[in-house]
């Protein structure tokens, strides 16, 4: 899947920032970004505003962009309420999706297998994003899929660093079939659970998400 100048820059800020290179209250100087990373202001300015959709940088007027500091706590609330969004997606995709809807969320799954057999990790996410918003089309609720778009935007990075904990991709691709599977078989409250217990972070996953983000300085 071939990205724009501002989606490798705002994927690079990102992993600096979540990886601690970056750290809160750090100032991104555009100019100073534009020259290490050999790009336009247009790409930078663009980075920036998703960084700061996303909650991971704030824009102070007269003062510049800085990176932000954010709240563990905060962090799980927000996945709580992800998997329940996600859930209801699920349960209303199973009983409302098209053939045409189907065939494409069977492509995705497809694109996600070979992204995963290849161990590339971002162009997993990439695909695993194409493939949930697969779902939230199927489920003919244009509020409820609005919702949960946003609060995955917000989202976006710590998804993204889940992927590189150790077999957490080979885990998440599994996941993937068994929602596959509920929505085909038009098991409402299975898919519900299924796509539930793919975003929830529970168990072994809390402490793996814990232990990620901890250089954030939550």
């Amino acid at each position: 899947m071939k990205r724009s100048n501002a989606q490798r820059l705002r994927d690079s800020l990102e992993n600096d920032i979540i990886n601690g290179h970056r750290v809160p209250g750090e100032r991104l100087d555009p100019d100073t970004l534009c020259r290490e990373f050999d790009v336009s202001r247009t790409p930078v300015r663009e980075a920036i505003q998703q960084l700061v959709a996303s909650g991971l940088v704030t824009v102070s007027p007269k003062k510049g962009t800085f990176v932000a500091k954010v709240g563990i706590e905060q962090l799980i609330e927000m996945f709580e309420v992800m998997a329940e969004l996600e859930g209801m997606c699920g349960r209303l995709a199973a009983r409302r999706i098209s053939a045409a809807e189907l065939a494409s969320l069977s492509a995705t799954l497809e694109r996600c297998e070979a992204a995963a057999a290849a161990g590339d990790t971002d162009e997993y996410y990439y695909e695993n994003e194409a493939f949930h918003e697969c779902i939230y089309a199927a489920s003919h609720n244009g509020f409820l899929a609005e919702e949960a778009r946003q609060l995955k935007q917000r989202l976006k990075p710590y998804r993204r660093l889940q992927l590189q904990v150790r077999k957490r991709m080979n885990h998440s691709m599994n996941e993937h079939r068994r929602i596959v599977e509920a929505i085909v078989d038009g098991d409402a409250e299975r898919a519900q659970q299924e796509l539930r217990d793919h975003v929830l972070i529970q168990g072994e996953r809390f402490s793996d998400f814990v232990a990620s983000v901890k250089s954030l300085g939550v």
